[in-house]
């Protein structure tokens, strides 16, 4: 194959300049909302948990996803074919060519080419049908008995699931935001911890080795010296950013350039992790 070079000037260009992103936060605490804080026009939502009442006055476009092979398909159509596979492989050129013939005057690809964030709703949701999909393929039964093989399902799962999400994570000039669930988990010394809530081990823990960015999103107060404290009966959200915060919470910072903590705006945030002045984005509600 032929090697692209990318130079520095390439590199911070809108067609290279993108970032990835891993949202975790408790139900209801306001994930989805964050769509409000993001450009309408150039965001398409892939809504895997029917969960689009929060924000039905946003102005951009979604697409309700009911499967993990339909969600596998649009990753495939939004970030193209991977070399490195099989060419009949679901990420191959040819299931790939496939898949174009199969939309071919829909207008689905020009509609996905447009956007630029692909914001995914949720990634809980998305091992969910990942998971129900694993149960139903050849390797999530025992070949000597033909009984079902939990081990070999969550195995095909956390396989399927960690391969969407670096296809979608490599697509050239797609910012992708994964949100999920953030679950408070206490064990039986009473020591509480805060984890993604997914199904199986492997894509959580491999996820933050995917994306650039990884954010807590929390309810937090304010104590008597006017610090930023976690408190769950507030109403002020914020974004955790950045790992050995004092709270435990799940955040790693790629870029170096965000603060422990950020206000809920993910167009202002996106903006300061690329290095430029934010544009004008709506207020999040």
């Amino acid at each position: 194959m032929a090697f692209r070079i990318i130079t520095a000037d390439e590199r911070l260009s809108a067609a290279e300049n993108k970032t990835s992103m891993a949202i975790f936060g408790p139900p209801g605490v306001g994930k989805t909302t964050l769509l409000k804080t993001l450009p309408a026009e150039e965001t398409v939502c892939l809504d895997l948990e029917a969960g689009m009442k929060s924000v039905q006055d946003w102005r951009g476009d979604s697409i309700p996803v009911r499967s993990f092979t339909d969600f596998r398909d649009l990753v495939v159509l939004i970030g193209g074919h991977d070399p490195a596979q099989h060419p009949q492989s679901w990420y191959g050129a040819e299931y790939h060519a496939w898949l174009q013939q199969q939309y071919l005057g829909t207008g689905i690809e020009d509609f996905l080419a447009r956007k630029r964030i692909v914001f995914v709703d949720s990634i809980t949701d998305l091992t969910r049908q990942a998971m129900a999909y694993a149960r139903q393929q050849p390797e999530a039964f025992s070949e000597r008995t033909g009984k079902p093989d939990v081990r070999g399902a969550y195995g095909l799962l956390g396989r399927e699931v960690i391969q969407a999400l670096k296809h979608l994570q490599h697509a050239r000039g797609k910012t992708v935001i994964f949100v999920g669930v953030l679950e408070k988990v206490t064990d039986e010394f009473g020591a509480t911890t805060w984890q993604p809530q997914m199904e199986g081990t492997k894509a959580g823990r491999e996820l933050p080795g995917i994306v650039d960015q990884v954010v807590s999103m929390q309810l937090f107060g304010r104590d008597a010296k006017g610090d930023w404290t976690l408190d769950e009966t507030s109403a002020e959200r914020r974004l955790v950013c950045r790992s050995g915060n004092p709270w435990g919470l799940p955040a790693k910072d790629r870029s170096g350039r965000l603060d422990t903590t950020e206000p809920p705006d993910l167009g202002a945030l996106i903006a300061k992790i690329d290095g430029r002045a934010p544009a004008h984005s709506a207020k999040p509600s």
